[in-house]
């Protein structure tokens, strides 16, 4: 019984079950103690009492991608512009602008341009999206697939986050609806079928094939549902992967495609990584499903796609200004309008974050006058990051016990490690998953931050966890390198 069930209306006990029982890992306890090492850190040294001194300086949060808190520098362009979006004055100084502080014509024509599109930053604009900035989305996705989109089937969001809850609040109709989610999957997924007491219908990626999907394991799933009275309406398909980092091969996704035709599915493509692929190409599902439409006249034109994308990750990196969107194929129009209904509830997506979507869809070209910082600047990312994950996949080779697959896209990787039957009891002994309790250990050994393989899912009787590669430099490689040689030999048979 909750100590402050008597003194208040609302307790752990009477709250909404769903909510108390949901989970999301990622930003979970140790997450959180993260965060306290951190505002122990910013106090100094020594500490106060009761405080002990920590054993490290600083914390890393490898745990979430969250590219500029780790220190990537946001591309001038977009900052530029949204000082002038945010502060139209600016504009009436225009020499000044350019001779004193930089800024070039593109920037000024720019923040124009979203001016007029949205009037104020600080207002409301259209529920699905200010009209101009969702018809740079369309001709974004016209340029990358080479099919034509509507700007009617374009919704703005805060993030792909808020998308993904839009689409499975109007999905989730009993608490027989049940959703084939991958395993290892993002917990935005299974936390939010949680909280709406829908089913998780889980089908596991195979790890040793780079971690691409098995149309075999997703029908066993789907037929093992069905069988159970599961309304199996929907798969989730997070390409490039999160937590895996795998990029899907054209053939799984055509796959995939192909599965959700037979057994009329609604296909939630997470595209959020298209940008983040160091090994072989991204292709949209909506491209291959054009595709199939093409090659094969009606077997394809009833499918139901979602796919999502946002300005949180890529090189663009900015998380904190909520900004995507998710474009509809194939569905029913009376369904999009209960899908426009749901998204006018919440009023309208932030509109710093739609500026910031038309200008990542629509970035300088070249001939722009910013385009060459821009390209410098993007380029760096770009390769800081390829650098770092293979830095750190190339530490992972070295360690005992653990096994990764090489980098090929998003910001993370997910190694399997193998711990011994005494770091096991251990685990158990203090109520931790093993792989909770290896990264707790990390955590307050060294303030890195990562999150445990169970907090994703994973197959039984493996161990895994995941860490982002967006960290700066390579000195905190080595102190995960140091504390598992450490905890390997203290916890040895």
């Amino acid at each position: 019984m909750s100590s402050t069930s008597t003194l208040r209306r609302l307790n752990l006990e009477n709250i909404n079950p769903h909510v108390r029982e949901a989970q999301y890992g990622v930003r979970g306890e140790l997450a959180q103690r993260s965060e306290k090492y951190r505002a122990q850190l910013k106090k100094g040294h020594p500490p106060n009492p009761p405080e002990e001194s920590l054993p490290f300086d600083q914390v890393i949060s490898a745990n979430i991608g969250n590219p500029q808190q780790l220190d990537q520098k946001p591309i001038t362009f977009f900052r530029q512009v949204l000082s002038l979006v945010e502060y139209p004055a600016l504009l009436e100084s225009e020499k000044v602008l350019k001779e004193g502080l930089g800024y070039k014509q593109d920037v000024i024509d720019r923040a124009r341009w979203l001016l007029n599109e949205v009037k104020s930053v600080g207002a409301y604009s259209a529920s699905q999206g200010a009209p101009g900035i969702r018809e740079s989305v369309a001709r974004y996705i016209e340029h990358r697939d080479g099919y034509p989109s509507d700007a009617a089937n374009i919704f703005l969001s805060a993030g792909a986050s808020s998308g993904v809850n839009t689409l499975m609040n109007v999905i989730c109709a009993s608490p027989e609806t049940g959703v084939l989610i991958p395993i290892p999957q993002y917990p935005l997924y299974t936390a939010t079928l949680a909280v709406l007491n829908a089913r998780i219908v889980p089908y596991y990626l195979e790890e040793n094939k780079a971690w691409g999907t098995n149309l075999a394991t997703i029908k066993e799933s789907y037929q093992k549902a069905r069988a159970e009275g599961t309304d199996v309406r929907a798969i989730v398909i997070i390409n490039p992967g999160n937590p895996t980092g795998a990029t899907l091969s054209v053939e799984d996704v055509r796959s995939v495609l192909d599965f959700a035709a037979e057994e009329k599915l609604v296909v939630l493509a997470d595209e959020v990584y298209q940008t983040n692929v160091f090994v072989g190409q991204f292709t949209s599902f909506k491209k291959c499903l054009r595709d199939l439409q093409k090659e094969v006249p009606g077997k394809y034109d009833n499918v139901e796609l979602a796919s999502l994308n946002s300005i949180s990750k890529g090189m663009v990196g900015e998380c904190g200004h909520r900004g995507g969107y998710f474009e509809l194929t194939g569905f029913d129009p009376e369904v999009a309008e209960q899908i426009y209904k749901f998204v006018s509830i919440m009023l309208c997506p932030p509109v710093v974050g739609q500026c910031l979507v038309q200008m990542a869809v629509n970035p300088p070209k070249e001939g722009d006058p910013s385009y060459p910082l821009y390209k410098q600047e993007y380029d760096a990312i770009a390769q800081g990051l390829e650098s770092r994950a293979n830095a750190l996949y190339e530490q992972f080779k070295k360690m005992e016990g653990v096994e990764c697959q090489s980098p090929q896209g998003s910001m993370y990787l997910f190694p399997t490690i193998r711990l011994s039957k005494k770091a096991i009891e251990q685990a158990e002994k203090e109520g931790r998953e093993p792989d909770n309790y290896y990264c707790s250990r990390l955590l307050d050994a060294t303030g890195i931050c990562v999150v445990p393989g169970s907090s994703f899912g994973q197959r039984e009787g493996t161990l895994h966890f995941r860490t982002t590669f967006l960290a700066p430099g390579t000195e905190w490689v080595g102190k995960i390198t140091e504390f598992h040689k450490q905890f390997m030999e203290e916890f040895r048979d």
